[in-house]
């Protein structure tokens, strides 16, 4: 007679629905409230879906935004399940092996730990709070040649990748979606949501409980004021004015990434048209990608660093950009401060090449003040994170903007017949 080997995990029926939600899809978005137990039911589907797995080595992931969330949110959850199947334990490397399947938590803070592996099924926790790169350019090829699976779970934070792929579960073949609202599963009593409601304010109440995607992300610099230029139909597909003032709004990381916003000044409008962004490549990569895109002759917007020499070459990097032919100009040096409220005062006039310039549409949603946990507060400074290069480059642009004279005045209607 077979050995019955019991995990105690009694799932809820929100927890059945998750389970079942993605044994009949490859990829699944689940927007839950706080403490619905969502990281308790994608513990324990990696478990089973590894158990049931027939292929050799099979390999599973657990995905947080940072290394430290990932051990101190499900790290304790994989161990207590994973023991009765006699599990092998890593905890320097946030590791599970048994019976030849491991299951391993991350940070996607650290991507490189991602790279080079293959997965049969991922869980992404938070993704709203997580470089949208993580999934297109890491874990999507990542599933490719085992045909593996994601599940994408968190609470709402704005108007974000995590909102883009919530609609995109909605109608995509393959995509399953499931929405678990406080008001409607009962995990959360009357009682404690009334309070909850009372200490957080109407707006964090609907994001943190009733699922809500319309509430800024909070201490976001920028967050309303986007969501009002979206509501003002400003963020739709653009055409390029090839007779208008073209410019180029650079964030040059050393090491770190690199961004750039593309930009036209059209009558008062400023039509943000594309959007570029990578990392650990020369600044021979981010040439050719101006030139390719004919965006050469534009007039290119760096930061005041740009003038400092490079130890190997003895050139810095203006040099070297203005002898592969660009034209560059030093945004105005100012204090941080100064550079979001430039931002601010410029963005109402804005309109987003959407879905080109998505990515640093993101990176604008979501900067924001840092936050001090232990004390409960927000800091003056920005959090540093994955949004933090395609806002600086935004805010070198609006440092730097030479409007003067544009060569076309026609303004977009917001419902123009080129719109598909």
């Amino acid at each position: 007679m077979a050995e019955v080997i019991e995990i105690a995990y009694k799932p809820r029926e929100q927890q059945l629905a998750i389970h079942d939600l993605m044994d009949s899809k490859r990829f699944g978005v689940v927007v839950a409230h706080r403490r619905m137990g969502k990281t308790v039911s994608a513990i324990n589907h990696l478990i089973k879906d590894a158990l049931l797995n027939q292929k050799e080595a099979p390999r599973y992931a657990y995905i947080a935004p940072t290394y430290g969330q990932a051990k101190r949110v499900a790290w304790d959850y994989l161990v207590k399940y994973a023991e009765p199947l006699g599990g092998t334990s890593n905890i320097s490397e946030l590791r599970v092996d048994f019976w030849g399947r491991r299951i391993q938590l991350f940070g996607s803070d650290n991507p490189e730990t991602l790279r080079g592996q293959y997965f049969d099924g991922v869980i992404l926790d938070e993704i709203g709070d997580q470089n949208p790169k993580i999934w297109t350019d890491i874990v999507r090829p990542a599933l490719a040649d085992r045909k593996g699976w994601c599940l994408f779970i968190g609470t709402p934070k704005g108007h974000n990748h995590f909102k883009e792929l919530r609609d995109r579960a909605k109608t995509e073949d393959g995509w399953g979606l499931l929405e678990f609202k406080a008001s409607e599963t009962g995990v959360v009593d009357d009682t404690e949501l009334k309070a909850a409601k009372n200490e957080m304010g109407e707006d964090k109440y609907r994001q943190e409980f009733e699922c809500s995607f319309d509430a800024a992300v909070e201490g976001s610099y920028f967050g309303q004021i986007l969501n009002e230029l979206e509501e003002k139909k400003h963020m739709q597909e653009i055409p390029r004015e090839e007779l208008s003032r073209t410019f180029t709004a650079w964030d040059l990381g050393m090491g770190d990434s690199t961004s750039i916003w593309v930009a036209q000044l059209v009558g008062t409008e400023v039509r943000l048209i594309d959007y570029y962004e990578n990392h650990g490549v020369g600044l021979d990569h981010y040439v050719k990608w101006i030139k390719d895109n004919d965006y050469l002759k534009a007039e290119h917007i760096l930061p005041h660093d740009v003038r400092v020499r490079e130890l190997g070459t003895g050139k810095s990097r203006m040099e070297m950009l203005e002898e592969a032919g660009l034209e560059v100009k030093i945004a105005p040096r100012m204090g941080l401060d100064d550079g979001i409220q430039a931002v601010r005062r410029l963005l109402p006039r804005c309109w987003f090449n959407v879905p080109k310039v998505q990515i640093g549409l993101n990176c604008l949603r979501n900067y924001r003040r840092d936050y001090d946990e232990k004390r409960k507060i927000f800091f003056e400074r920005p959090l540093h994170d994955w949004s933090s290069h395609g806002s600086d480059s935004f805010r070198y642009l609006a440092l730097g903007l030479d409007e003067g004279h544009s060569t076309w005045s026609k303004p977009i209607n917001s419902a123009p017949k080129w719109i598909v």
